[in-house]
């Protein structure tokens, strides 16, 4: 559970930054497609617990919104409470608005394995089951093919020490999650879970992609 006990806070962070070992992500062919010619795009990623990944994200150029949601399951209007139970199939992601004319898909794909282990089977360090999953929901055929491209890149590459286990799949039905979920780390920042294994995960990115952060 997210809302872990205080006593268990070190050993969380532990956990998930053990996870994160700063990589060195390869670079793919210019001769992949890296985005269509649309003004503005949508990514949808899941890559374990969903106040993390939104509150990574907006910190990019380009980024125009970033909602958490649910997505990929069975279950009609899903609750958080059904998601946490593991039986509606979905997961919990995000969605984003980008302008890629100023962030490609390409660069987003690269924060995304940056910032999760993307080699642990639905758990993201003791965030564990289905809906922490690690997946990408492709919305067109380039998006499809340079995560493909990506990932057997990574895997030629040995870019990380175990086997890449994420999904890739086609952009179903999306929820947005509850109001309370949205900007989440942003409204809770002294809240234990945001300081203890969010906080990281957003100095990563302004440490690792200076150059790709909002002014």
């Amino acid at each position: 559970m997210k809302k872990a006990l205080a006593l268990f806070l070190v050993l969380l962070t532990w956990s998930c930054q053990s996870k994160e070992k700063e990589v060195v992500l390869p670079k793919l062919n210019k001769n992949i497609p890296m985005e269509t010619q649309k003004e503005i795009e949508i990514a949808t990623f899941a890559g374990g617990c969903f106040w993390c990944t939104e509150a990574v994200f907006l910190e990019l150029e380009g980024v125009k919104s970033v909602v958490s949601g649910y997505i990929g399951g069975k279950t009609t209007n899903p609750t958080y409470k059904e998601i946490c139970n593991g039986d509606t199939g979905h997961a919990e992601a995000i969605q984003i608005t980008f302008d890629p004319k100023i962030i490609s898909f390409g660069e987003l794909l690269e924060v995304f394995f940056a910032t999760h282990d993307p080699t642990t089977l639905n758990r993201q360090g003791n965030d564990f089951g289905t809906q922490y999953r690690s997946e990408i929901f492709y919305h067109n055929e380039a998006q499809k093919q340079l995560s493909e491209a990506y990932i057997a890149l990574m895997t030629k590459e040995h870019t990380f020490e175990g086997k890449i286990v994420t999904k890739i799949s086609a952009a179903s039905k999306f929820y947005e999650a509850e109001e309370y979920h949205q900007n989440y780390y942003n409204q809770n920042k002294s809240q234990g879970y945001c300081s203890y294994v969010i906080t990281p995960k957003v100095e990563k990115v302004k440490h690792l992609f200076k150059n790709k952060l909002k002014k």
